[in-house]
């Protein structure tokens, strides 16, 4: 979904229409759209949500948005939005969260309910073993879903910088594909 040097974030928001939520991050609804992904991205610069919108926009940060069972995710391919606005996200009762990840490798999740920040996760300074058991129930049991990958640059049970954004979508149950995004109603904008 992102470019090959992402700078980018996922908000993911219990009982929030798509539409609501990208107004609460700032979105005008009169740029909204409906949209299917593309097969592909035209260039290694562009996401899939930016390759969807019409060449002739203006620039700005695309936001795409849908809905997996109660969970609402809004992808955001510049990473205009933040931590911010998981508190707006999570107003009246909903349970939020935020996940980034910056082109520099800094990588954070962020997780609200009720407009209260229970948890603040920079992942440069994770240690799962000693963290976990301290994070709310629901967050802990997303943690432990996203696991973690034997790569050659980290010792063994090491989180990667992707681990966030994985914990975000285990949080959602957003356990698809590519092509299981393009089967439901989705809803592009740029945030300019």
């Amino acid at each position: 979904m992102a470019n090959d040097d992402p700078n980018h974030c996922v908000h993911v928001v219990r009982g929030l229409e798509p539409t609501a939520a990208l107004e609460v991050l700032g979105a005008k609804p009169r740029w909204f759209r409906t949209c299917e992904l593309p097969g592909s991205r035209p260039d290694e610069w562009t996401s899939l949500p930016a390759a969807a919108l019409a060449a002739d926009e203006r620039e700005g940060a695309a936001l795409l948005a849908g809905r997996i069972g109660e969970w609402t995710f809004v992808y955001d391919d510049s990473g205009a939005t933040d931590h911010s606005s998981t508190r707006l996200l999570s107003a009246d009762g909903r349970v939020a969260a935020t996940s980034m990840l910056s082109i520099n490798a800094d990588a954070s999740l962020t997780y609200w309910v009720d407009g209260n920040e229970l948890a603040w996760v920079d992942v440069d300074n994770l240690d799962l073993e000693a963290d976990l058991p301290g994070m709310p129930d629901e967050l802990r049991v997303a943690f432990e879903n996203a696991g973690t990958f034997d790569l050659d640059y980290l010792d063994p049970g090491m989180p990667d910088y992707s681990i966030g954004m994985r914990a975000v979508s285990m949080l959602a149950g957003m356990c698809c594909t590519l092509d299981d995004l393009r089967r439901i109603p989705l809803v592009v904008t740029l945030l300019g």
